[in-house]
């Protein structure tokens, strides 16, 4: 027994002398394997990522990191580190790693200005406007459509054809769309909706890329916008975004990237599956979920997704 104990701390001396020691004052040592104070720093701001509110005091992070280093050898030594998934995970989280560097660094090399967040504002956050109580059918063609608008003539209860017809995943829910602004459904839907009056439907098929609609406006009602010093940071992280993206796009152009067939063949059908449901026009400051607007907080966690992994 002592022999074979003898044998793993051998093989894991083995495994530690293959890591060089990263650069930092020198905490544990593990089978010549070394955990440094900034290993520990970054680990314990990706555990506070993971776990919020579970906060833990350093020698408990600490002996995590020692069981994690044991682990990690273990792994070696049995000679994981051939495993295809093994390989591919670590290609992904090196390419995340440097990714989001690169991104914090053109963040902090690019910052937005009051300037800046102060034009979006006044150009497009800050003005009056509407917002508007919706239901809507949506079908897959024309001729559905037509027939629903003649069944509304006759009396029909708009709710009741939404329940029965709607493909979209609002239908269940009678169509109901609740309260969005303009911005927040794309340009054909809205432009309908906003020529409604309360308690009218649309008279003719409203055609966008989900499909056919049938539009009820139930109310409006004017949109007062936030204040400029409420939202300034908001503004801010949706500009960096868009630099950030227009930045991607730029290193794309000059890049040189070819995507094989073999990636047309890997992709599940699904993906291609079309929403369903009115979305947000792409490059709108405000997001939609399919069925009801989105917080406007929505557009903080774009750049922090960002950060995490760029992307088109």
């Amino acid at each position: 027994m002592q022999s074979s104990q003898t044998s793993g701390n051998s093989a894991g001396n083995d495994a530690a002398t293959t890591a060089a020691t990263p650069p930092g004052k020198v905490l544990a040592m593990v089978n010549g394997s070394a955990i440094t104070q900034p290993v520990l720093d970054v680990y314990m701001e990706i555990r506070k990522n993971q776990k919020p509110g579970n906060s833990a005091d350093r020698d408990t992070v600490l002996n995590e990191l020692i069981s994690l280093e044991l682990m990690s050898q273990e792994g070696i030594n049995k000679g994981l580190e051939t495993n295809p998934t093994v390989i591919a995970t670590l290609d992904q989280q090196q390419r995340t790693v440097f990714a989001s560097a690169a991104i914090k660094d053109f963040l902090a090399n690019n910052p937005v200005s009051d300037e800046q967040a102060r034009e979006l504002y006044d150009n497009q956050i800050g003005k009056a406007g509407k917002e508007y109580n919706a239901r809507h059918i949506l079908v897959k063609t024309q001729e559905e459509a037509v027939d629903i608008i003649k069944q509304l003539d006759n009396g029909g209860n708009f709710e009741e054809l939404a329940k029965e017809k709607s493909t979209g995943p609002s239908g269940k829910a009678g169509g109901k769309l609740g309260w969005f602004s303009p911005t927040q459904m794309v340009k054909p839907f809205s432009d309908a909706t906003a020529k409604l009056e309360k308690g009218s439907y649309t008279k003719e098929p409203v055609q966008t890329q989900f499909g056919w609609h049938v539009i009820l406006l139930e109310d409006s009602r004017e949109l007062t916008p936030p204040a400029y010093d409420e939202v300034k940071e908001r503004v801010k992280l949706v500009i960096a975004n868009q630099e950030l993206q227009a930045h991607i796009q730029q290193l794309r152009a000059s890049a040189d990237v070819e995507i094989t067939a073999d990636a047309a063949e890997a992709a599940p059908a699904e993906d291609a599956a079309p929403a369903e449901e009115p979305a947000p026009a792409a490059g709108e400051e405000n997001a939609a979920t399919t069925d009801e607007p989105a917080d406007a907080s929505s557009e903080e966690s774009s750049v922090n997704d960002a950060e995490s992994a760029p992307g088109e």
